[in-house]
Formats: structure tokens, C-alpha cells, sequence
């Protein structure tokens, strides 16, 4: 792929995890709502049943998607929201039972920041270990329970390195122990599969702009059953459990990009999983001194996150970016932060190596040719910066004198 003239090319874009492109599917169907069907669902005239009848449809593919009732998708502004909402409302909807709640230290910091609120307003909240490559064991989580814990939260999959945790184990062992079971499936939702009743989950998160939908909508599903505070009080929209007036348009793209996510999922894990695993391939076979973050094989489709030694991520990023290759140095939300990823601490990474690490997420449209000429600038940026580098200098006199 020739990008001289980068000002002027179309940007390789190989940042999916942050956000994905609206499918031109969802875009053709919620653009009548913007316009000729506008109304207020609330309303009671015809034009709102309209509005209505969208939005109970996306609401019924949303809940096919993951083996829900239609009565137990709630829509919200995205996946913040719902990990706020499930994890307050359980915190104070609980707290006659108790008031410990189990989450593993990879989570998103719409978990983690959340978590820390609720600390300071008297809840307890253990922040499990996981392994090298990113997986909780199920057995931390059981062990982790004690008298007075209300709810384990453990994401689907984490955001940065990709890796999927066991999520129908820790549902088995929430049920045995009588525990509400959330999961932040933001990255996962629509991705793989997901079935709320056979993994036990009680409460799931997704966002609708991850699985090529809009950005601003999102779900919270809640089984049947369970009590509930909203986190935004006002009017009755939502069965009385979410206020504000409906996101229309958005709410029937989320619903149209659940649709295709279920007709087209094989086809396109296949599609990803076959670029991802050409890209790990060559950038380790490749690219000395450079190692893959999360599990080898659970790990979501699309997902490539590596470590360089002697190199900054950022400066990788960036010398990319000039190139016309949008990649990450990891969760897009926590791109502020000059501090080193939570979750590559987490995973036994050091200072300088979780600073060294980019993230490249493919979608269902990137071609081998677009990965190709990533990793081949990739590769450039890598030897240029390293030659820049005193550290790694010192490392290769040091390698060659071991040598002689």
C-alpha cells in the first residue's frame, strides 16, 4: 500500500477497540429517525408509535444477541453509564445483605473509578490478582467470597490486551454462592458469544459504537427479577428505571449493529482471527525484542497488543500516526494518563515495558494489504527509534562482547 502523500490518503485505521466505523447498514437505518420519524417515543400520537415500534425492535435484537428477554435490555448513554449504573444501584440496593464487591485489577476504569467512589462511601472491594496473561482464576474468585459480599464484577474482555476471561465459571460459582454477577462486556458484546443464561450472568454492560454502531447508546441488561435504582432519576422512560428522553436514532442503530453482528459473527471472527494471527506472526518473527501482551488463543478476534523493549509506545504511535496508521498505546479513555497502563502492571510487566507497548485492533473491513504496510512502517519505527536509543546501544555492545 502506497501512503506517500499521507495528508491526502485515507488513514489505515487500526484502532477498533476505541471505536469502530458506523456500518453503512446501521447508518441507512436510523437515518429516517433524525428526520420523518422524529417523535418523542413517550408521546401518545401515531408518530411516536413509530419512534416506539424502532425502538422495542432494537430492544428484541439486542436481547436475541445475548439469549435476554426483550423486558431485560435498558438502554443508556453507553458503557460508562451502565457499569455505574449496575454497580451503584447494586451497592445500595443490596446493602442490607452487605457491602463487599469482587473485581479483578484489569477492569475499565469505568469499573475501577467507580470502585473507588463506592469505597469512599463505606463499601469494601477486593481487586483480584490475574495471571501473566490476563486471566483471573475462577478459584481467586471463590476464595475472594466471604460473608457480606453482594456482587463480582469481571469484564467479558479486557480492552487492551484482548484477553477473554472465564466467564462461565465465576457465573457457576456466583450462583452457587447466591452473588449477583455483573460483567463490562463493552469489547465483547457482538464480538463473540454470549449467552446471559447459560454463563449466569445477572447484569451485562455494552456500548453500541464498539460493534459498529453509534456512539452516545449503550445497554444495561438486568435479569428478571432484580432490583434496581436508577442512577438518573425524571421521568418513566425505561419502565421507570432510566430517565431521559429516548435516544431514537441511536437506539435503533445499536439494534440494527446487534442484528448484523449475530448473521455475520462466524464470518467475521474468521476474517479477523486470520489477520490478527498474520500480525503477531510477523511482528514477532520480525521485530527483535518484541513480545505479545494476552493469551495466545482466548483473546478476542481482533485484539494485537506487543511490548518493544527500548522504545516508548507513544513515540511509536506517533511516528505511525505520520505515516497515515492510527493504532493505540492502549485504552483510548486513559489516553490522558502519562501513567503506564493498570492493566500491563497487572500482568507482570515493568515500568519501562508497559510503556513500550502499542495496541492494533482489527475490524471486519481491514485487508492484509492494510496490515502489511502497518507492520512494515512498524518495523522501520521500531529500528529507527531503537538507533536513536542510548539504552539499547549500551545492549547490543553489551550482546556483542558476550558474543566474542
Amino acid at each position: 500500500m502506497k501512503q506517500d502523500g499521507v495528508q491526502n490518503a485515507k488513514p489505515v485505521y487500526l484502532d477498533n477497540a476505541a471505536t469502530t466505523a458506523v456500518d453503512p447498514e446501521v447508518l441507512e437505518a436510523m437515518l429516517p429517525y433524525f428526520i420523518e420519524a422524529s417523535a418523542n417515543p413517550s408521546s401518545l400520537h401515531i408518530a411516536a408509535k413509530r419512534a416506539r415500534d424502532a425502538c422495542n425492535a432494537a430492544r428484541h435484537s439486542i436481547a436475541h444477541l445475548i439469549n435476554a428477554k426483550d423486558e431485560e435490555i435498558f438502554f443508556t448513554s453507553g458503557g460508562s453509564e451502565s457499569d455505574n449504573w449496575a454497580l451503584k444501584s447494586i451497592a445500595y440496593t443490596q446493602k442490607s445483605k452487605g457491602n463487599h464487591i469482587i473485581v479483578t485489577k484489569i477492569e475499565h476504569h469505568a469499573i475501577i473509578n467507580t470502585c473507588k467512589f463506592l469505597e469512599k462511601n463505606g463499601i469494601e472491594v477486593t481487586y483480584l490478582d490475574v495471571d501473566k496473561y490476563g486471566r483471573v482464576d475462577p478459584k481467586d474468585v471463590e476464595r475472594a467470597i466471604r460473608p457480606g459480599t453482594i456482587l463480582i464484577s469481571v469484564m467479558f474482555a479486557n480492552n487492551e490486551i484482548g484477553t477473554i476471561e472465564p466467564i462461565k465459571e465465576i457465573g457457576v460459582i456466583a450462583k452457587k454462592h447466591g452473588i449477583l454477577f455483573h460483567t463490562d462486556a463493552v469489547q465483547a458484546f457482538g464480538q463473540i458469544p454470549i449467552d446471559v443464561n447459560e454463563m449466569n450472568i445477572d447484569l451485562l454492560s455494552a456500548s453500541g459504537h464498539k460493534v459498529y454502531g453509534p456512539k452516545g447508546v449503550g445497554i444495561l441488561y438486568i435479569r428478571k427479577g432484580i432490583r434496581m435504582e436508577p442512577l438518573i432519576h425524571g421521568g418513566a422512560q425505561e419502565w421507570g428505571q432510566r430517565a431521559g428522553t429516548s435516544n431514537v436514532p441511536g437506539i435503533v442503530g445499536m439494534g440494527k449493529a446487534a442484528e448484523i453482528a449475530e448473521r455475520d459473527m462466524s464470518k467475521k471472527v474468521a476474517h479477523e482471527v486470520k489477520i490478527r494471527d498474520h500480525v503477531i506472526g510477523r511482528i514477532l518473527s520480525e521485530i527483535p525484542y518484541s513480545s505479545l501482551n494476552g493469551h495466545r488463543t482466548e483473546r478476542l478476534p481482533g485484539n494485537v497488543n506487543i511490548s518493544f523493549q527500548f522504545v516508548e509506545g507513544e513515540s511509536v504511535l506517533m511516528s505511525m500516526s505520520q505515516k497515515g496508521i492510527c493504532v493505540s498505546t492502549g485504552s483510548a479513555c486513559a489516553s490522558g494518563s502519562l501513567d503506564p497502563s493498570h492493566v500491563l502492571l497487572a500482568i507482570g510487566l515493568p515500568h519501562e515495558g508497559a510503556h513500550g507497548s502499542i495496541r492494533i485492533t482489527i475490524s471486519s473491513t481491514t485487508t492484509f494489504e492494510e496490515v502489511d504496510y502497518a507492520v512494515d512502517v512498524l518495523k522501520a519505527s521500531v529500528e529507527r527509534l531503537r538507533s536513536l536509543s542510548p539504552l539499547y546501544d549500551d545492549f547490543v555492545k553489551k550482546e556483542v562482547t558476550k558474543d566474542v
